[in-house]
């Protein structure tokens, strides 16, 4: 079994994920966000307001993810649904340094015009490692994890 800590460990492992979500008419759209996860299992992005995953999250909040298994040989995934949102004030800010942490350059962004921060908070997430058999597949809940 894995516990929530290893599960975190292997989270801030990975700088990107596959993020999807639906557009107004149900079609998906997936990109590949450059991520920062927190102690709360919080994910954050920046992207610019245009984009169909900015428009997309503010008309649904639902978003998806996918962390892991780009390398070759390493079969450890994380499938993440949870909600988005837009934090403001000092949440914000508190969330802007983990990122930072993760992105030195992300102030340099700043400037953009339309940049955007979107949190994600878990609703579910299961990690599959098929690296060891039989495979590894464990769920939690917003509540396992303490989110």
């Amino acid at each position: 079994m894995i516990t929530p800590a290893a599960l975190l460990s292997f989270m801030r492992q990975h700088r990107v994920a596959v993020q999807s979500s639906v557009s107004a008419e149900g079609a998906p759209q997936s990109a590949v966000v450059g991520i920062a996860v927190t102690d709360r299992f919080e994910i954050l992005f920046d992207t610019l307001e245009s984009t169909r995953k900015a428009i997309n999250l503010r008309a649904n909040p639902w978003i998806a993810f996918v962390i892991g298994g780009l390398m070759p040989g390493d079969e450890r995934t994380v499938q993440y649904q949870g909600i988005t949102d837009a934090p403001s004030g000092a949440e914000l800010e508190r969330l802007k340094q983990i990122y930072y942490s993760v992105y030195p350059d992300g102030p340099s962004r700043l400037a953009w015009p339309g940049l955007v921060y979107l949190r994600a908070r878990p609703a579910w997430i299961r990690y599959s490692d098929y690296t060891r058999e039989p495979p590894l597949i464990a769920e939690f809940t917003a509540a396992q994890l303490g989110a």
